[in-house]
């Protein structure tokens, strides 16, 4: 057993996402302890984000690792794979239709239900929720003192930053920030229940419509609903200064349908539609490969170490980093610097390549003729 090592190391996981559940639950199957920190005072993860594409090569793995890869398959959505992209005009010009008989590589999977399976798979009793990070000091020997914001305090051999874009844990390692991309993103919410011909419109799958430097996007996740979202290149203030009613969503949406008022009407129809929130937010990034110098008793997994724009690699990275690292502390259990180490010269070579790639390819989706630029990509992906 991994504990009759010469002594037990403390290993704390701060944040309860995806990254920060596989880590401990691979840990577990390892053998080994850990304990996740987590802000929210409960599993919030169905509402933190949509349904998500689970790639062979990354994110499989990782479940593999975990012994989670047949029930993701019993789960899964391989008919979440279809793909339409549209010009602002409502003229198809991708239409791709997963074959469900052939299991293609990247089915999607809501993000709460992915969350669960590793949830119900995790000692529950290694999850603390409602501990906000205040601060985390460096002492000797690469431990670390954490401080939370009900007084809680504790004394780890390894601290694992999976706290996401504003990680807290980042300012121990380097001083690179997330950075404004100068892109903002509207997220809506429809219900195809009662909207079943923009269900039809929409393929099982998602929806991409580009044009004049923007774009409405559908992806329909397994609850029935159609998440949307309105991206725009525009000033950091833009939120702040659009003077859009964000608190009132149906005054919100009438303001919103104006930035789209010569678009086909299906495709501003994904506006109109909406029901519930409407929310504003900012799309940021790291510095595309962001590297520091490895320090004792800490790293970072997921968007605290490599934030990229969303283009669909986000999660499965974190899945990645986490099966990476519990791999690595699982060979150098008594050599910690080591497997912080190993793991992150790993790390770097593949996240690197993947955030220069989610990068530029969001950036194309809103840039000049970006529907003749998506579409000779997505054909030469697609062969």
């Amino acid at each position: 057993m991994r504990y009759m090592a010469a002594k037990e190391q403390r290993i704390a996981i701060i944040g309860g996402g995806p990254g920060g559940l596989m880590l401990a639950l691979i840990l577990q199957k390892k053998g080994i302890r850990s304990t996740i920190y987590e802000r929210e005072t409960n599993d919030t993860n169905a509402q933190r984000g949509g349904s998500l594409d689970i790639h062979e090569e990354s994110g499989q793995l990782a479940l593999q690792e975990a012994g989670l890869l047949k029930p993701f398959r019993a789960v899964a959505r391989y008919e979440g794979q279809d793909m339409r992209l549209y010009d602002k005009h409502g003229q198809l010009h991708i239409n791709n239709v997963a074959n469900v008989d052939v299991p293609g590589s990247r089915p999607e999977i809501d993000r709460g239900i992915l969350c669960g399976l590793l949830l119900n798979a995790l000692d529950p009793g290694c999850i603390r929720y409602g501990y906000k990070l205040v601060e985390a000091l460096p002492l000797y020997d690469g431990k670390h003192e954490l401080r939370f914001n009900n007084g809680h305090t504790d004394i780890v051999d390894l601290v694992v930053g999976a706290d996401g874009a504003f990680s807290r844990i980042r300012p121990l390692l380097t001083e690179a920030v997330a950075e404004y991309t100068g892109i903002s993103r509207v997220d809506l919410r429809i219900d195809t229940a009662e909207h079943p011909e923009l269900a039809a419109f929409n393929s099982r799958g998602s929806m991409f419509s580009l044009g004049d430097h923007k774009s409405i996007s559908g992806q329909l996740n397994g609850d029935g609903h159609i998440r949307v979202g309105l991206s725009f290149r525009a000033d950091r203030e833009w939120q702040d200064t659009s003077g859009i009613s964000f608190d009132r969503p149906e005054k919100a949406k009438e303001q919103l349908l104006t930035y789209f008022d010569d678009w086909a009407e299906p495709l501003k129809d994904y506006i109109r539609c909406a029901d519930g929130a409407v929310t504003s937010r900012r799309i940021y990034t790291l510095p595309i490969g962001l590297r520091w110098v490895s320090k004792p008793g800490v790293t970072l997994i997921g968007d605290a170490a490599h934030l990229a724009p969303p283009a669909g690699d986000g999660v499965n990275l974190a899945m990645r980093d986490a099966a990476e690292l519990a791999c690595s502390v699982d060979r150098h259990y008594d050599e910690l610097d080591r497997a912080i180490e190993a793991y992150e010269s790993n790390m770097y070579a593949y996240s690197s390549e993947s955030a220069r790639m989610s990068y530029d390819n969001f950036m194309l989706m809103l840039s000049d003729d970006a529907v003749g630029k998506v579409t000779d990509l997505l054909k030469k992906a697609l062969k």
